[in-house]
């Protein structure tokens, strides 16, 4: 982790830098120096995030969580100033569909209504779905090392914590409708307030008509599912908020400086300050960043299940390509879906290595996404080979095994080993992983024309002369005289025609590295089974 205290070098590279995380952390130091210019005593900045737990969690909400960590880390390298880190889980809404993928759906639609922490956990593992929601999301926030408190919106309000807050909402009522009700369809308009009361009766929480609000006593009174009317306090957890009037009270009794979210909250967000204002709080500094698209193009939802899961990225990748993926364009609506992971995890590789080249200054090393994603203390290992390299060598050699692709590394990279190369180590297993459920199943292989079969056959010959050869410019070259030599043009077809005979697809990582690294000699074979035609009969 970076010094608490930051250098005087520090905060000059943070003033200028361009990453968007030290943009909003610039946001952050006006927004504390202009606090303590009106007088304020200010003892810590609040970082905000939320988190709906009706779904399973997707790694859109991850990626919320992240983004404001590194925010947050880009601030502490630029102020001595303390920070904090919530995340809310929104627990105690009313669950108002069945998800599509969760079991026990009956049991579920018998609850619908009720609070989360109120509903019974399908999966039988906790106490409730709400709890059950929320282990599953904290588990990964765990492991992967964030710092953050942990809220339960039910413990919340029943806490008193957010009382303050709430009752200063009941005494501006008149001003609240006045903010939300030009924002509703006529019919809502009817029967709208800010206030849901939580049934005694039915342990509901209620979309119900108020009519009547006493700010004096803390209590509305509403309109039971029987018709009869019942009066609660708003405060100790009676009550919650509706979600758009919740967030803004939210800033205000948690005092949060800084929250991100997705670009539907968008046109909410007056709203949000408003109700903050009125709550008698400061609107947060806001950060809005796009939604994360499946592989159609749809947004992803934790009701549906579509897209992926924390849990299937993890499964064929490490986590750093993960957060890289979360880090690059926050506001470029992205395709979330396993066919993103290979180059997620290329990509990070490749920012790791010039992030210790040693020509790299410490002015561009705060701009590289590697320093955010590991708090500014990147690790050192080197990897001698990509993951995309991994995958072709996988289906060239037909390993099943990670031993089998460690000798062909040995042999490319000496100095390589498990033991002093744990990330590339892992790479292998997730290589395997990820070959053998997506690559393996799309492969189609095809004849060589009449021409590419005599350019091969060259190839094959002038592999097995530099048999031993290592150096993956010095193959690439030879790649490319033959390619020149037969009349390939442009030259890229001559790559693809490659891809297509040897390996049953149209791209891959450059070919004379994997030549290099699954070795000419081995790759002249390759060749040569293809010519046979041994390939494209077993597809």
């Amino acid at each position: 982790m970076p010094s608490r205290i930051p250098t005087p070098l520090r905060l000059e590279l943070g003033a200028a830098a361009r990453a968007w995380p030290f943009e909003e952390a610039r946001k952050l130091v006006a927004r504390l120096e202009k606090r303590r210019a009106a007088g304020e005593k200010v003892d810590e900045i609040i970082f905000e995030t939320g988190y709906g737990p009706s779904g399973l969690p997707h790694i859109g909400t991850f990626g919320e969580v992240a983004r404001t960590t590194w925010v947050r880390n880009a601030f502490k390298s630029m102020s001595d100033v303390k920070t904090r880190l919530i995340a809310v889980s929104d627990d105690m809404d009313g669950l108002r569909k069945v998800p599509d993928n969760l079991p026990q759906p009956q049991m579920l639609a018998a609850n619908l209504g009720r609070p989360l922490t109120s509903v019974p956990d399908p999966f039988g593992t906790h106490a409730s779905f709400g709890d059950h929601m929320n282990a599953r999301l904290r588990a990964f926030l765990d492991n992967f090392g964030f710092d953050y408190e942990f809220r339960s919106a039910t413990e919340v309000y029943k806490s008193g914590a957010y009382d303050a807050a709430l009752l200063r909402i009941l005494g501006r009522y008149d001003d609240v409708m006045k903010v939300m009700l030009p924002t509703l369809g006529e019919e809502r308009q009817q029967t709208y307030s800010p206030f849901l009361p939580v049934s005694p009766r039915s342990g509901k929480v209620l979309l119900a008509k108020v009519v009547a609000h006493d700010a004096a006593r803390g209590t509305i009174t509403y309109i039971e599912e029987d018709g009869g009317e019942m009066t609660v306090p708003v405060t100790g957890g009676h009550c919650k908020l509706q979600w758009k009037p919740d967030m803004g009270m939210r800033w205000a009794a948690l005092g949060v400086d800084y929250e991100m979210y997705g670009k539907e909250h968008l046109p909410s967000a007056p709203l949000y300050n408003a109700i903050c204002k009125i709550a008698g709080g400061r609107p947060p500094e806001q950060f809005m960043f796009e939604l994360f698209l499946d592989e159609t193009g749809q947004k992803i939802s934790k009701s549906k299940g579509n897209g992926l899961t924390i849990d299937e990225w993890l499964t064929y990748a490490p986590s750093e390509s993960l957060a890289l993926y979360m880090f690059q364009k926050p506001r470029v609506a992205k395709r979330l879906y396993f066919d993103v992971i290979p180059k997620a995890v290329d990509d990070y590789i490749s920012l790791l290595e010039g992030y210790h080249a040693n020509e790299t200054s410490e002015a561009e090393r705060i701009e590289n996404p590697v320093w955010h994603i590991h708090a500014g203390n990147p690790p050192a290992e080197r990897y001698a080979v990509s993951f995309a390299l991994l995958l072709t060598l996988v289906t060239a050699s037909n390993a099943h095994n990670r031993e089998v692709l460690w000798g062909f590394i040995r042999a490319y990279a000496p100095h390589a080993s498990p033991k002093d190369n744990p990330g590339l180590d892992r790479l292998v297993d997730f290589a395997l992983r990820y070959y053998q459920d997506f690559v393996k199943p799309t492969k189609k292989y095809r004849a060589p024309t009449d021409k590419e079969r005599a350019a091969f056959a060259d190839l094959a010959d002038r592999f097995e002369k530099i048999g031993a050869e290592r150096d993956a410019e010095t193959v690439q070259n030879v790649v490319y005289e033959i390619g020149k030599a037969h009349g390939f043009e442009p030259l890229r077809d001559w790559f693809k025609a490659l891809y297509e005979i040897l390996f049953g697809q149209s791209a891959g990582p450059r070919f004379g590295s994997f030549a290099a690294l699954f070795g000419p000699k081995e790759t002249a074979d390759l060749i040569r089974r293809a010519l046979a035609g041994e390939f494209e009969s077993a597809a």
